[in-house]
Formats: C-alpha cells, structure tokens, sequence
C-alpha cells in the first residue's frame, strides 16, 4: 500500500503558522523580485488571482480584497518542509520526498489495520508540531495515491482529509471522477490530443480500445501509468539522489544591468555559490559555464542569450577557481556586447566527479592551499552563520540581490529573527 502526503497550499501555510491571524483569510506568495504569483490560498483563489498572475496586473485586485501579500521565503519553507519529512519518516523508513510539500510513502511489510486512523495520526501530529495542514490519500499504486490525494483535498469536510481506495469499487468510482487532464503524468498538451480520442477521465484511459493510442503517444511510460490506474503497481519509490550531476545559480536581476563591475560581483557570488554547494556533496567540477541573458522586449535582435564555457585541466571546488574561471569567461561575453543592458545571467558546473577521485595533472594543478582555505572558510560561516567570510569581490551586505518587498523573517533559521512572544 503506498499513501501521498501533500501539503495544502503549502508556502502560504508556512506564513500562518507564524500569522494565525491570517487563517481563513487571502494569502498570496510572489516569486523572485517579487515577479509572479506562486502560491495562493484558498480563499485567494476564490477572488480569482490566477497562478502565474504578474504582481503589477493584479495590485488593484489584491488591494480592494485585502489580499496579504508575501516575498518568497524558500529558506523558512525550505526548514519546515525538512520537519514535515522527518514526521512522516517516524510512521514509515520507506519515504520518497517527491517535492517540497509532497511525499510518497510505502508500508510493504507493515502490518496496519485501519489505514484510515493511520492517516489521521499522520495529519494530526503535522499539524501538532508544525503546523501545515495535510491530506493523505491511501492506494495500492503510487498513481492512485495521487487521485486518493485529489478527493481528499477536494472533499476534505467528508473525508477528513484521509481518502483510501482499496477496493476495484472504490478505485473505478475514483477513476471515473478524475478528468484526463488532472492525472499524474498527463501534461496539457496530451490531455489536448487524449480528448481527441474520447479519452475523457481516467478510466477511458484504462481501457483496452485505447492502449494503441497510449503505446503510440507515451510508450513504455504511458503503459505503465495504466498498469498504475488498473491497480497493478509498476512504479516502485525512488532512491534519493545524493549527488547533483549539474548544478547552476541563475537569477534576474531588480533591475537590469549594464555596469561590469556589478555584473562581475553578481557572476562573482553565483560562483561562489555552486563552489559551496559542489563542497557539500563532496564532488568538483571541471566545466564553469556562464551566461547572460538581455530583454527580448527591449532590444530587435535574433540573439537574446549569450553563454560560455571554460574547461579547467583539473577538477576543482575552490571558490576561488570557480569565481575567476567565472569572471574570465564573463569578460569574453561583455566585449562587444557593452551596449546591452543584461536583465539576467547565472553560473553553471557540470563534468562532476566526486571530490575523493580526483585525478592529477602531470603539468598543471590547482593550489593545495585552496582545499584547506574553503574547509575552514565552510567551517567559520557554519557557525557564523549568513555568509561571514566572503571573497572580496562580492558584496558584503548581500548574496542574493533580489527585490522583496514582503519578505518575511527567517523564524525558524535565523537566530536573529526568531519569534519574540510578549508574556503578561
């Protein structure tokens, strides 16, 4: 038996465990510089403020409707999301974490009588010690836990918020109420072509007449998402993945750039940034790739993106390496492009290997020193915290230069900003 456990509009949740005075009311969260609407409420969904919506188109609405209005805080979801699966790794050690707020879980072995009061208890000690509503749905595939998941969400008075289907009653009533478009796996532009074929919900898709069109479309992957939907369980948990094999920092910027000193400090600390990250999974890199992005808007041009590489003859995950590689292959872009204005650009690593099987170089290598200076630079900002030693080209103040205007505190990650309670 497997079992979905979501999250219920998880980033703004994460607000009111901190704001209880905003339950029941209309809660928005924005994306980076505080572009998009990424996260709504309930009841901000009933006003009807899209997902997506830009922040600039929807003021007036959100103004009239009292609408709360929040700045991504990925480091509080970040802390309360780990705290959510380590609660659920108490009622099973089987736990795939599928996303920030939902988690797959697997009780092959357990012995459990009512899966319905289990869910309960899973619910009720999230929102004890936490704080974040769930809903748990119960089925004997990881594809119907998701549609499990669905009704209890949707019918959360009558359900509870635990849903189960254990019974072919129970899974082809649930299949026949689930529509195409919102089954696992079914993107929008497949639901498009499966209504085409009077693929409706998702019990057409299991039938025998379709199983053509599903090998045609989708192959092995389509077949096996019908297996799941007959209640024959394909799709086992997935082992959690350790090690990144790429990984990149990209941001916008508040406001566009043309200036190459601040472009060289943002390039400076975004590959700083995949240096630290390369350190804590213990892996180096050999290619740095940076690119610069400029506003299609804004310039008649067929070339919007502008990107480069260097591959270094040896692995590294010095910050140092990292950052002048950076700062070299961000020279070689500006020149000739001097009179755009940038409105993005990221750093990316890639070729990884871990850390432990490095090879060396007969006639170049990387300073020995480097690798003593990033463990104790790691050391000190571990128990420093918020970046204390930087290198000198990055600004000091900051690491992320992002508007956020709504920005909450760091409650639960920042001693500084903990939650002060008044006692009388």
């Amino acid at each position: 038996m497997y079992a979905l456990v979501d999250c219920n509009n998880f980033y703004a949740s994460c607000e009111r465990v901190f704001r209880p005075d905003l339950n029941g009311k209309p809660v928005v969260i924005l994306s980076n510089n505080d572009g998009c609407v990424v996260a709504r409420s309930n009841e901000a969904k009933a006003i009807g403020i899209p997902m997506g919506a830009p922040e600039f188109k929807y003021r007036t609405l959100l103004k009239e409707n009292n609408v709360t209005v929040f700045s991504s805080n990925y480091a509080l979801y970040g802390d309360l999301s780990n705290r959510v699966m380590q609660i659920l790794a108490d009622f099973t050690p089987n736990v795939e974490i599928y996303s920030i707020d939902e988690a797959f879980l697997n009780f092959d072995g357990m012995t459990i009588e009512d899966y319905h009061d289990y869910g309960l208890q899973m619910k009720n000690r999230i929102q004890k010690w936490v704080g974040i509503p769930t809903c748990v749905g119960f089925a004997p595939t990881k594809a119907l836990s998701k549609i499990a998941n669905r009704i209890a969400k949707k019918f959360v008075i009558r359900t509870n918020g635990v849903y189960i289907i254990d019974t072919d009653e129970s899974r082809i009533k649930a299949l026949k109420w689930t529509k195409i478009e919102d089954v696992w796996g079914i993107g929008y532009r497949l639901s498009k072509k499966a209504l085409l074929q009077n693929i409706k919900t998702a019990y057409d898709f299991t039938l025998p007449q379709h199983e053509n069109w599903i090998r045609k479309q989708m192959g092995v992957v389509g077949l096996r998402l019908k297996h799941e939907l007959e209640g024959k369980s394909v799709l086992d948990l997935e082992p959690e993945k350790t090690q990144k094999k790429t990984i990149a920092i990209t941001r916008s910027f508040p406001k566009q750039l043309n200036d190459f000193d601040a472009l060289k400090e943002r390039i400076s600390t975004f590959a700083t940034v995949c240096a630290e990250k390369l350190r804590a999974q213990k892996s180096s890199c050999y290619t740095i790739i940076v690119m610069l992005v400029i506003d299609k808007h804004k310039y008649k041009t067929t070339k919007y993106y502008f990107n480069s590489a260097i591959t270094l003859p040896f692995a590294t995950h010095s910050s140092l390496t990292i950052s002048n590689t950076a700062i070299r292959i961000l020279k070689e872009l500006y020149a000739g492009n001097e009179h755009f204005t940038f409105k993005k650009a990221g750093v990316i690593v890639t070729e990884l290997i871990p850390e432990h099987n490095l090879q060396i170089n007969l006639f170049e290598n990387e300073n020995p020193k480097h690798h003593m200076l990033m463990k104790t630079i790691d050391n000190i900002n571990r128990k420093m915290g918020e970046k204390k030693v930087k290198i000198a080209n990055q600004n000091l103040n900051l690491t992320w230069d992002m508007k956020q205007n709504h920005l909450s505190n760091k409650f639960t990650t920042d001693f500084t900003k903990i939650l002060e309670v008044l006692c009388h």
